[in-house]
């Protein structure tokens, strides 16, 4: 029963996904109702299955483990690979939320892109989407994981360049491609060289934790830095992060799918799924906490200075994976999955609101075109207010106690500079968000918009989002807090322990409740009766305006050259390898003509033809035969 459940998880998306692809694009079916209800009737069944995975992991000891083979992948000699799928705790937790998340947004989807004229294609993109994500983590083996982690690349630019009649979009999904495939190749590298370490002992998981001793010390560092890559460019960090910001050329729900539930994500888990060879190199996972904390704290500061609604909550997912990745590279595995899960709720919710606030005004997403919208949207504000201060980290709200225990881990740890850069950043994202949630929410109106209702398909799923992330924090509380930390507890991976007593434990958490409240104080005296676009008047904003000039550096180091690169070798190509051929072509050809002449369809010409031939042969016997004087 549960190995069925197990193939149904994964297999019901993509065939969903099939079914309504085929039917929009060889049918004339174009009735929303119906793509509306397979659309959202398979994250539903995914969800409850997924829930019912779950009630089993908790009903067994933390090595119960769910295995389902779907068909033999590999087969050379000895050595095997099955397409199969394994659920233990960890991808239990990874697919409820994933399809919980996924259902509401699915639900929101339905009102936000109604009367689009791509409907059913948005519908079969937006499961293969979600398939593509559940096959990642369900996978036994990494090269399962690698088809889903190249199937979900496949999905966000098949998404992000869903209006492609726009040059821009294409651009944008072009970029996110192009980006993940660098991080890829990392990626492949990495898994080639654990693969040449003990592949013929077998590749799951399970035979990789079993036999990871048998691989060259020295090789454990390049692996772990590989893997990493990998997941630098799906989790959108130093320096691989430039496409996420562009992402947000997609409709509204698929930048909530994308940051919420599904890609970013991908690359925390695959770290967490790999706990076993990160904890052998915690160089490498130091390595991994400082990409991590420097990107968290240079997405909050480019966030501080934007415009558009969409861009800020993109930087404000790169600073939030940065937090993460802190958790993973410095052993607190739980912890980094805990805020993976928290951030879903608000994260999600802050992209669903942002996305109502979009449509209620007719397409605008400049905050500083909004304004006075708490008295006009105010499901919307009550929502976004909640999820604000779930990101801002204030108790409690979930975002408290999953960024909290990341920072008392880097502190118990003895990484103060990690875990002080992360109270500043903590300080810098409560500034933004509430920056964000004054302009749009509190200061007076500053253009005559006209709001147009939104339609309760986008709107209860707000509510329930903001349930989530005002509540969901507590399943993590430890006893400090009241708690147990039953979401650790629960999930059972191997977290390096740093005791820390509670009093500790209390100070940094108020200090990290007063620096977000300081960050949403600055915010209220700037902006809570009044705001102006900002103006690149100094160096400083400059910088931030313009995103520290990176996408530009980017063109001038590496884009322009390349194109400068693939144009002289076009040239080369052109001048050298086709003028080659093409002067042998012309001297065949010119052969060609001369013979062609002779073949001209006379027969008096064949006729000399045959008597020039009798009279050179007989010259030439006559000459053979002649007697010598």
């Amino acid at each position: 029963m549960n190995q069925t459940l197990l193939l149904l998880i994964v297999i019901l998306p993509f065939a969903s996904a099939a079914i309504m692809g085929m039917a929009y694009l060889f049918t004339s079916l174009r009735d929303e109702r119906i793509y509306s209800f397979i659309g959202i009737a398979t994250p539903v069944a995914v969800t409850l299955f997924s829930l019912i995975l779950g009630v089993q992991m908790l009903s067994n000891d933390t090595t119960f483990v769910i295995h389902s083979t779907l068909f033999e992948w590999l087969h050379i000699g000895e050595f095997q690979i099955a397409f199969s799928l394994m659920a233990d705790r960890l991808s239990a937790v990874m697919i409820s939320f994933v399809s919980l998340i996924g259902t509401l947004i699915h639900i929101y989807a339905s009102g936000y892109m109604r009367d689009d004229i791509g409907y059913g294609k948005f519908f079969a993109y937006f499961n293969f989407f979600l398939g593509a994500m559940l096959l990642l983590v369900l996978a036994q083996n990494p090269i399962i994981m690698f088809i889903g982690w190249e199937l979900v690349g496949l999905a966000s630019y098949l998404l992000i360049g869903f209006y492609h009649q726009e040059s821009g979009n294409i651009t944008a999904a072009n970029k996110a491609f192009i980006v993940n495939r660098i991080g890829d190749f990392g990626f492949v590298i990495g898994l080639a060289l654990l693969f040449l370490a003990i592949g013929d002992k077998g590749f799951g998981f399970d035979a990789i934790r079993a036999h990871i001793s048998l691989v060259d010390p020295g090789l454990l560092a390049p692996i772990g830095i590989l893997l990493f890559v990998g997941a630098m460019g799906k989790s959108a960090q130093i320096p691989l992060y430039v496409w996420l910001p562009d992402a947000m050329a997609g409709p509204t729900p698929v930048s909530a799918l994308i940051h919420a539930a599904t890609m970013v994500t991908a690359g925390v888990y695959m770290v967490a799924r790999f706990d076993f060879l990160y904890e052998l190199i915690p160089s490498v996972g130091l390595f991994i906490a400082t990409i991590g904390i420097a990107s968290a704290l240079f997405a909050a500061i480019i966030a501080c200075m934007q415009s558009d609604i969409k861009k800020i909550l993109a930087y404000s997912t790169m600073s939030q994976l940065g937090y993460m990745f802190v958790a993973v590279g410095l052993g607190a595995y739980s912890a980094g999955i805990f805020h993976v899960f928290t951030h879903a709720f608000f994260k999600a919710l802050l992209f669903m609101g942002a996305g109502a606030v979009i449509i209620a005004l007719h397409h605008e997403q400049d905050i500083f075109k909004m304004g006075g919208l708490k008295t006009r949207l105010p499901l919307i504000f009550a929502t976004m207010l909640v999820a604000t201060l779930a990101i801002s980290g204030i108790p409690p709200f979930a975002g408290f106690f999953s960024k909290d225990a990341i920072l008392v881990h880097a502190f118990a740890g003895g990484h103060i500079y990690i875990w002080a850069i992360g109270v500043l950043t903590a300080f810098l994202t409560a500034y933004y968000m509430f920056r964000l949630f004054l302009i749009v929410f509190i200061t007076p109106a500053k253009t005559a918009h006209r709001t147009t209702e939104v339609g309760m398909s986008m709107k209860w799923p707000l509510a329930v989002l903001a349930t989530g992330s005002a509540l969901t924090g507590f399943l993590g509380a430890n006893e400090a807090y009241g708690g147990s930390n039953l979401f650790g507890t629960f999930i059972h991976l191997g977290d390096r322990v740093h005791h820390v007593d509670h009093s500790t434990e209390y100070l940094l958490g108020g200090l990290s409740v007063a620096v977000a409240l300081a960050g949403m104080m600055l915010a209220y005296l700037r902006f809570g009766k009044g705001a102006s676009e900002p103006k690149a008047d100094t160096p400083w904003r400059a910088l931030a305006i313009n995103k520290f000039y990176i996408d530009e550096i980017y063109n001038a180091l590496v884009v322009v050259p390349l194109r400068y690169l693939s144009i002289l070798f076009d040239r080369f190509d052109t001048l050298f390898v086709d003028g080659t051929i093409n002067l042998m072509l012309l001297g065949y050809r010119g052969a060609a003509d001369a013979f062609g002449t002779l073949q001209n369809g006379k027969v008096r010409y064949y006729a000399l033809y045959i008597l020039i031939g009798i009279s050179l042969l007989s010259l030439a016997m006559l000459r053979m035969t002649r007697s010598p004087l």
